[in-house]
Parts: structure tokens; C-alpha cells; sequence
């Protein structure tokens, strides 16, 4: 239900959402249906639970609403008043009654509702509560839960949720009652991944605290700095790299956090890793460096500058396929890089493994404005392209003019 359409919902709808009570005893007495669903089969109790009405949902119950019906979701009332945000709300303006999503709670649990209750993501109402930082109502669930460290489908726990949202207080008390740091996901990460991919520096402190690795890696080799990298989070990064976390941990593909900080655009966090120690030419599994991810990603202009600034960059350094950063330029067309790189003394005519230059790779993917570049660098269109025909020289010398 939304307010959009709340003038075309039965009457106790309507009087459940303006949160009047004596309206609500008014019309159950006259027989409106207290287990009414709309067409999502949210019902009247779903409501007034999720808007945080303790007394209309006692009002409900005594009428007959079942505590633990479930909408086309499979979400609860418990659910929908974890997942309410009014928990320190009280003063809505649409509500005679004061919001207590406590008290609801506590109705709602008098009654028989189920903690263990799964919506369609395996989601217990204490999941919600804690991507929610419904503390009060996690408080009232806790003791009643089977396992705090239950996941849901994506095998997340409620301490995933809460860090991942930063949620400080809400991880202190999962902490306090059992919740496991360490435990991972489906794809193997713990609740510091999320911490630090999202930046969140007092819950990364407070996992700490409590055994987390700063080094654990998920299923692809990930730490929490990749994490932190990734996302550009230059406080939760320093703060790691404070902790001990490894400045040149390779990922399953042999990508350093400076490689995905290139990759991603991150030009702070590739300074500060620099900074930290890290391998500015440390290669990949395919025999890349950072400088290649720079050269080639969509937003690693700047990167490429911190990269040229600090001593030991490779210019020249071919990977496995014997690309150069030169050619990776010349293949995503990135014009700028290409002078940059030719200006820091990239060799305009270094062939890759084919026997491919900078030139070649620009011409057999259409980059005109880059052709130009090289030619004018100096680039040498007196070759044929390997993997064409004899005539691609003219070809060059055509699309380039």
C-alpha cells in the first residue's frame, strides 16, 4: 500500500494509515474485515505494524488478523515493522497516535509472531532490523532467535547487513550476542568486505575488535583492501593499511589493490597505496600492471598521472601477450593517455606478441582521432597488420587523414 492509492483502500486501511484509533475500533465493530489483503496481500496488520502503531495493532489482533500472515514477498508484520524507520519517530505528522515500533514489536511478539519467519530472500525479521538499525526491535528478537548467525539466500547474516549499512550500534549488539565476524557469504565474503567496500571505519574498528582478519580473502581472492579500493573508501583504506592489511595482496587474477584502484578510476587510493609501499609495477596473472589498467580503463586518466609521478613505472612493460600500456590506450581509443604515455617515453612502434603495433590495434578498432596522434608521434605505417590484409597500411594512412 501507498499513499497514492490510499483513498481507494476499504475504509480501515484509511484509518489505519491516519493512525485513529478510536476510527479503527469504530469500524471493526462494524464488521470490516481485519484480514482484508490488497492486491500484493499486504494486510491491514502489515500496516499497522509497519507504521509503528502498537495500539491498533493490539486492536487488530483482538479482531482476528493473523500475527504472522505474509504478503506477495513472504514478509511478516514483523518484518514490515523492523523494516518501518520510525523507530525514533515520534512526532508523524499523519499519526494521532505516537510510533513505537518497540511496542508494536512487543504486541506483535505477545502474539505469537515468529522470529524465525522467512521472507522470499530467507530473510528473518532480524535480518531486516539489522539493515534497518532497528536496535529496539533486534533487542526483543535476539533472545527468542534460534542463531543470531543465520544467513539468508544470499548466505548473508545479519551482521553482513548491519555493516554494510554502517550500522555501528546494531553490530555491537549482534556482537555482544554471539554474531560471528568471520562468517561468510556465499561468495566467501565477511562482514568486514562489506564494511570496507562501503567505508564504514568505526564498524571495520569493531570487527576488528572482535577477530576479524584484516587479510581474509572471498572467493576471489578479495581482501578487504580491494574492497575499500574498489569503492574509492580513502578512510577505510588508510585505516586497514594502519591494521596490517597487505598493500599488495593479489586477487584470483593476480590484481593487486593498486591494479583495482587503476581499473576503477580511484586516483586518491592509488596515491595512497603508492604511498603505503605498494608495487607500482607489479603484474597480473596476465602479466599486467596498474599502469596498463590505467591506460585502458574509462576513468583512469587520473590514475595514469599518479602513476607517471611516482618513480618505477614501467612504461615500456609488456604483458604476456606483449601489450604494452601504449597499446592498451590505443584499443579503448583513449587519445589523451596515448600522449601522456608518449610524452613519459612509450615507444610508438613496441610490438605486441602478433607482432602488433600501437597503430595497428588504433586502426582495427576505428580510433581516427588516436591514429593521428601516433602518426604524428612517428609512428611507422610502412607494416602490414599481422592479422590483416597486405593493403592495411593505405588503410592506416586513410582512416588517420
Amino acid at each position: 500500500m501507498v499513499t497514492r492509492q490510499i483513498f481507494d483502500e476499504p475504509h480501515l486501511v484509511q484509518a489505519v494509515f491516519k493512525g485513529d484509533v478510536e476510527e479503527v475500533e469504530e469500524l471493526l465493530a462494524e464488521g470490516e474485515e481485519a484480514n482484508y489483503q490488497d492486491a500484493e496481500r499486504r494486510s491491514v496488520l502489515h500496516a499497522a505494524a509497519f507504521c509503528g502503531l502498537h495500539q491498533v495493532t493490539a486492536l487488530l489482533l483482538a479482531h482476528g488478523a493473523r500475527v504472522n500472515a505474509k504478503d506477495n514477498r513472504w514478509a511478516t508484520p514483523l518484518h514490515r515493522a523492523c523494516a518501518s524507520g520510525y523507530e525514533d519517530d515520534n512526532t508523524h505528522q499523519l499519526k494521532p497516535e505516537p510510533v513505537d515500533v518497540k511496542k508494536t514489536v512487543e504486541v506483535l511478539l505477545r502474539h505469537q509472531a515468529d522470529v524465525n519467519a522467512r521472507d522470499k530472500f530467507w530473510q528473518t525479521p532480524l535480518h531486516v532490523a539489522a539493515a534497518n538499525n532497528a536496535v529496539s526491535c533486534a533487542e526483543l528478537i535476539i533472545p527468542l532467535q534460534n542463531n543470531v548467525n543465520i544467513s539468508d539466500r544470499a548466505g548473508r547474516t545479519s551482521l553482513h547487513h548491519a555493516a554494510y549499512n554502517g550500522h555501528t550500534a546494531m553490530v555491537e549488539l549482534l556482537l555482544q550476542n554471539n554474531a560471528t565476524c568471520n562468517f561468510f557469504d556465499k561468495r566467501d565474503r565477511r562482514a568486514i568486505h562489506w564494511a570496507a567496500y562501503m567505508g564504514h571505519t568505526e564498524v571495520i574498528s569493531l570487527l576488528v575488535s572482535h577477530g576479524a582478519d584484516v587479510n581474509v580473502r572471498d572467493k576471489d581472492y578479495y581482501t578487504p583492501l580491494h574492497c575499500a579500493a574498489a569503492n574509492g573508501r580513502l578512510s577505510a583504506l588508510r585505516q586497514l593499511l594502519t591494521l596490517g592489511a597487505d598493500v599488495d595482496a593479489p586477487n584470483s587474477c593476480g590484481n593487486s589493490p593498486l591494479h583495482v584502484a587503476c581499473l576503477n578510476g580511484k586516483e586518491d587510493i592509488a596515491d595512497e597505496l603508492l604511498a603505503a609501499g605498494a608495487h607500482i609495477s607489479a603484474v597480473n596473472c596476465r602479466g599486467q600492471t596498474p599502469l596498463h589498467y590505467a591506460a585502458a580503463s574509462t576513468h583512469g586518466a587520473g590514475c595514469l598521472e599518479v602513476l607517471l609521478r611516482h618513480r618505477g613505472a614501467v612504461v615500456n612493460c609488456p604483458s604476456q601477450d606483449g601489450r604494452t600500456p601504449l597499446h592498451m590506450a590505443a584499443i579503448h581509443g583513449r587519445c589523451s593517455r596515448a600522449q601522456t604515455l608518449l610524452e613519459a617515453g612509450a615507444h610508438v612502434d613496441a610490438q605486441d606478441v602478433q607482432g602488433c603495433t600501437a597503430l595497428h590495434v588504433a586502426a582495427r578498432h576505428g580510433h581516427d582521432l588516436l591514429l593521428g596522434g601516433l602518426l604524428l608521434a612517428g609512428a611507422a605505417c610502412d607494416t602490414g597488420d599481422p592479422g590483416q590484409d597486405e593493403t592495411r597500411p593505405a588503410a592506416i594512412q586513410q582512416s588517420a587523414f
